[in-house]
């Protein structure tokens, strides 16, 4: 059994993982990825935005 997982694990795992690591990098360079990269980079000041407008204390 381990000698069957060992097998596996070297020829169709590493194939799976390989794909995987290709779709992800594909998927940042996708069309709309850099309008959603660029989304991304600037949510973390959403919040900040809405307090501005609001009295501290």
């Amino acid at each position: 059994m381990y000698q069957f997982l060992r097998t596996f694990a070297d020829s169709w795992g590493l194939l799976f993982m390989t794909l995987l690591f290709l779709g992800l990098i594909g998927w940042g360079w996708r069309p709309g990825g850099k309008a959603a990269a660029k989304r991304a980079k600037h949510s973390i000041f959403d919040h900040d935005d809405e307090q501005e407008g609001r009295t501290h204390g």
